[in-house]
This record gives structure tokens, C-alpha cells and sequence, in this order.
């Protein structure tokens, strides 16, 4: 997948999910996602090649970075907590919709219940 069809997919996972809120908090090369006012996936540039950043567990990251050559510590991030996809043959959309997902549930997983959407 190149960067744009990796934007796009990331894009139409986190719109799917409740509670998703899209923001631009660090100007507009930067487009936010978050969750009850928590960021689970971050979609910006890096000299000119998209890329998405999502939440994951360690030992997630750590697995899809053994994977895949372009899945790497997250950019800016976390390095423990956070992975950065870039452009890669080897991705699919199902992929990063998966990545998104979990992002978002891990996130979510770490919001008290009642600041929690409700769905």
C-alpha cells in the first residue's frame, strides 16, 4: 500500500467507531483522531511519505514491527507503546483497520467508565 491508500484506510476504520472524534490540535499537516479526548491514531507526513501512528501493547508492537518492514516504533511517540506504519507492499487495508481498532480500544480500555461513549 502507498502512504495515501494507507491515510485513506485509516481514515475510514477510525470514522466507523463510536465516539471517534477527527481534530487537527498540532495545525492542519496533522490529523488527529481521538476518543473521549484521548488520541488513538495520528496521521501526518514525514518528508513526504504518509504515515499513520497508532496506540498498541508491547508486545503487539513488538510482533508487527517482527513482521512487517514497515511497521516501526512510533514516530515522535512512545516507542514502547506506539507503532508508525509507513508505505509497504506488504500492508493491506485489513491491516490497518485492525491496527485502528485496537488503537481505539486501547485507548478506550484506559478511559474511565463513565467518560466513555455510549454505543
Amino acid at each position: 500500500m502507498d502512504g495515501a491508500a494507507i491515510h485513506k484506510a485509516a481514515i475510514a476504520a477510525a470514522e466507523l467507531l463510536p465516539g471517534s472524534e477527527c481534530c487537527y490540535p498540532f495545525g492542519p499537516e496533522y490529523q488527529v483522531f481521538k476518543v473521549s479526548g484521548k488520541v488513538f491514531l495520528l496521521l501526518s507526513d514525514l518528508r513526504g511519505e504518509p504515515i499513520v501512528t497508532v496506540k498498541c501493547q508491547p508486545e503487539q508492537g513488538e510482533l508487527h514491527r517482527a513482521i512487517y518492514s514497515s511497521i516501526r516504533p512510533g514516530y515522535h511517540m512512545n516507542k514502547r507503546h506506539w507503532i508508525t506504519v509507513y508505505p509497504g507492499q506488504e500492508l493491506t487495508a485489513g491491516l490497518i483497520e485492525q491496527l485502528v481498532n485496537d488503537s481505539w480500544q486501547q485507548v478506550l480500555n484506559g478511559i474511565p467508565q463513565y467518560k466513555r461513549p455510549r454505543y
